[in-house]
This record gives structure tokens, C-alpha cells and sequence, in this order.
């Protein structure tokens, strides 16, 4: 087996990264369907739908197959949409009675390296979020695909009135469940001290933007910090099962040798060699409401 260590050229831009994950069932709910996954390069929040033994067994599944890359240093676009078709032929084929239904958000940070520049990757396929904190930046990357996403794009609907409609947790994509497959990327230059969030609804549902952003401007280590954000939930009433994963950089290799106009494609949909992404796949431009919702 080679030693690819960091010092290896073909490795400059790697992302040095530490992280953690921390989950609750909630209040409410008898089991946790969620899944998450916490093994560099992919990070991962699984929220499934169905009911027992269906959300879970999806959301599970999804976190099989993008474990399966995690045995190299970095990914690229092409792997996760193979990962993402994998994970969906297999809750297709399920055929017990009791996983009728089964379906799951899905909501990635991954690390890719391109023309020796460390990137973060971000997909999304459902109402799971990842948020990004950079220097002055927080914002929340991922667009929502839910029904309450799609009246506040139309100007239907406040995000406050967002909070409480009763369609607020239905989504209009999600794997295994509904026609509607199809996951947003983008693509953004990493930066030494990032911090990446990547969260289900019991999360979101929970605590308003405006605390997240203040407990990732924290000093505290991200151990620390993704199990006060599972608890800021539970105070808020943990209606629904609650999963983080946080990620913090390191160090990005060789990112003195990044020319200043890379910073500039920071949150543009992700391209890589063999990836064209179509119409349906590129990401909707947030709202500039304030909030990223």
C-alpha cells in the first residue's frame, strides 16, 4: 500500500479537518431515523421518512454507500452522484411490507481537491441543511426542497409564516420517495479556521438561524459545540429527531499557492471533469431575506 501522506505533491490542497457528530431522538419521537455519518472525506445527515422501520432503514442505507468512499483522501462530483444512484436503486428495491414508504433526505459536505485547490462540496437532496462559517460569512448554503421553500420563492410566504405553516415539513425532493431525485452541488474554495454544519430539520425546526450562527462563533470545539447545538433543540422542544455534524479546517495544504481570484467562485454550482450538471441540478439562489431560509 503507497503512503499518501500530506507531503505528497499530488496532494496539495488536502483539507485538514477535525469534527463531530451528536444525535437525539427528541422528545417526541419513539425511534431516531436519522443517520449520520462522520469519516473524512464525507459528512453526512440522513433524515428518513416512512415511519419505523422504513425511514430508517433508508437513511441507513444512504449513509452505506457514501461510506464506501471514505477509504481515500478526497472525492469528486462524479463519485457522490454515484453514491446518491446507488443508495436510491437500493431503497427502490426494497420490498418489505414494513419499508413501504421508505425515503430520506440527504445533506453532504465532502472534500474534493481540483487544479491543486482544496474545495468543499456540498449536496443536498431534501429539507437537511449545511450551513458555512468563514471569517465574516454565515450562510446557509443548501436551498430547502420543501413545499414551504417553494411559497417563500414564489413570495407567498413569510419566513416567519414559514415556521409555523402546516406543510412545513414536507419536502418536494428526497431520495426513494417521489419521482423528484435530483440533488443540488456547489462547489466552494476552503479556508483555514471554515466551519461546515450539516444538520437535519430537528435541528432547523428548532433553533433560528441566528443562534446557530452564534454558537458556531463560539471558541468552543466542535465536540462541544454539535452536542450544545443537539441541546439547543431539545430546549426548543425537540419535536423531531436531531442530528449535526460539524466540521472545522485545519489547514488547507499549498492554499498560499491559491490565486485570489479562486475566492471569487465561492458558492458557484460545483463542475468537475465528467460532470455536466443539467438544468434540474443546479441549485436555487437563496432568498435575500436574512435568515437563508
Amino acid at each position: 500500500m503507497i503512503d499518501r501522506s500530506l507531503s505528497d505533491p499530488d496532494l496539495q490542497g488536502t483539507i485538514r479537518v477535525v469534527s463531530a457528530a451528536a444525535t437525539h431522538v427528541g422528545h417526541v419521537r419513539a425511534t431516531n431515523e436519522d443517520s449520520l455519518l462522520n469519516a473524512s472525506p464525507i459528512y453526512l445527515v440522513a433524515d428518513g421518512m416512512g415511519g419505523h422501520n422504513a425511514g430508517e432503514v433508508a437513511s441507513a442505507i444512504a449513509v452505506e454507500e457514501f461510506e464506501k468512499l471514505t477509504i481515500q483522501e478526497n472525492v469528486t462530483v462524479e463519485q457522490l452522484g454515484e453514491a446518491l444512484s446507488s443508495a436510491a436503486t437500493r431503497i427502490a428495491e426494497l420490498g418489505d411490507e414494513s419499508t413501504l414508504g421508505a425515503g430520506t433526505t440527504v445533506a453532504v459536505v465532502a472534500t474534493m481537491v481540483l487544479d491543486d485547490v482544496g474545495y468543499w462540496v456540498v449536496l443536498n437532496l431534501g429539507d437537511s441543511r449545511v450551513y458555512r462559517l468563514s471569517g465574516e460569512i454565515f450562510e446557509q448554503v443548501s436551498v430547502d426542497h420543501s413545499v414551504v421553500q417553494e411559497l417563500m420563492d414564489r413570495g407567498e410566504l413569510t419566513p416567519e409564516q414559514a415556521r409555523v405553516h402546516p406543510y412545513r415539513h414536507m419536502v418536494t425532493r428526497a431520495l426513494g420517495a417521489g419521482p423528484e431525485s435530483d440533488p443540488d452541488y456547489w462547489l466552494i474554495p476552503a479556508e483555514a479556521g471554515d466551519r461546515m454544519l450539516v444538520c437535519s430539520d430537528g435541528l432547523t425546526g428548532e433553533v433560528d438561524d441566528a443562534e446557530i450562527e452564534r454558537l458556531l462563533r463560539s471558541p468552543a470545539d466542535v465536540r462541544t459545540l454539535s452536542e450544545d447545538l443537539v441541546q439547543r433543540a431539545l430546549d426548543g422542544g425537540g419535536h423531531d429527531n436531531v442530528s449535526v455534524v460539524l466540521v472545522e479546517v485545519v489547514e488547507v495544504v499549498g492554499q498560499d499557492l491559491v490565486s485570489e481570484n479562486t475566492a471569487d467562485s465561492a458558492g458557484s454550482p460545483a463542475e468537475d471533469e465528467g460532470f455536466e450538471p443539467d438544468e434540474d441540478t443546479l441549485p436555487r439562489a437563496p432568498r435575500g431575506d436574512g435568515d437563508g431560509r
